[in-house]
């Protein structure tokens, strides 16, 4: 049976906007499995990148739990949520925020740098992860703005990898990408995954829903439907259908 790695107890959001209250989240109960690769999909203003947040910890709910390996992380001070964060899962966002002035392989070290002192590990664990995401060593001395968005997602990816984070979180991470680089990023991400990385990724696109093996659909607030799928094969006609009936079924 799968183990849980993250689990949420009636999880609620609200934002406060000129007096009036918009509630997010919903006493939305859900088990994210170690080794998934979960998508969350929705319409616009479904709470989907809420959600995504909450169960991070980049953002705090206004009522509820958010729980990480049996262990309460909701009600964490700000510090300790950043070290949290930092020792347990990488993002992976449409913009991927790398640092202009510094190189490809300095942005995968810095963070890496951050844990561990091992400063030699850090090298080589940076160079393998970008061989691995094929980035090509005549890139690594570049700087972001001197690379195509593509080669900047997945040199995102290495970053968000580097200290072996338990749990990636995506927010759209092909949604700036046209279909070759959006394949590319998909593709190590699908390559994470089938290696046992924990992955959870919101995304309107089907191309990208359709890697992952849980499709969650979120709609005002709670989980409307869940779809499962067998790991990510590629070509296979079945599980698109599959896919789109469900999203069919949902309203989508």
């Amino acid at each position: 049976m799968a183990k849980t790695i993250l689990s949420t107890n009636k999880l609620c959001k609200t934002f406060s906007s000129g007096g009036l209250q918009q509630h997010v989240l919903k006493n939305l109960d859900l088990e994210i499995y170690e080794g998934d690769f979960t998508v969350i999909m929705g319409p616009s203003g479904a709470g989907k990148s809420t959600l995504l947040y909450a169960l991070s910890g980049m953002d705090k709910p206004t009522l509820g739990e958010v729980n990480f390996s049996g262990r309460e992380i909701s009600g964490l001070s700000n510090d300790k949520l950043a070290v949290f964060r930092r020792d347990n899962c990488g993002f992976v966002f449409q913009q991927m925020y790398l640092l202009d002035n510094m190189s490809v392989l300095d942005n995968v070290l810095a963070c890496g740098f951050l844990v561990s002192k091992n400063r030699k590990e850090v090298i080589k664990r940076a160079k393998q992860l970008l061989k691995r995401l094929n980035l090509n060593e005549s890139d690594w001395g570049k700087f972001p703005l001197q690379i195509s968005g593509g080669e900047a997602q997945r040199a995102g990816i290495a970053r968000a990898l580097i200290n072996n984070p338990k749990i990636i979180f995506a927010d759209e991470p092909t949604g700036a990408l046209n279909s070759t680089y959006g394949k590319a990023v998909l593709d190590a991400l699908s390559e994470t995954n089938e290696q046992g990385q924990s992955i959870v990724m919101v995304t309107h696109d089907l191309r990208s829903a359709r890697r992952g093996n849980r499709i969650l659909y979120l709609q005002d607030g709670v989980i409307r439907g869940e779809l499962k799928l067998d790991k990510y094969v590629s070509g296979d006609k079945e599980r698109q259908n599959k896919l789109s009936n469900f999203l069919n079924e949902m309203g989508w």
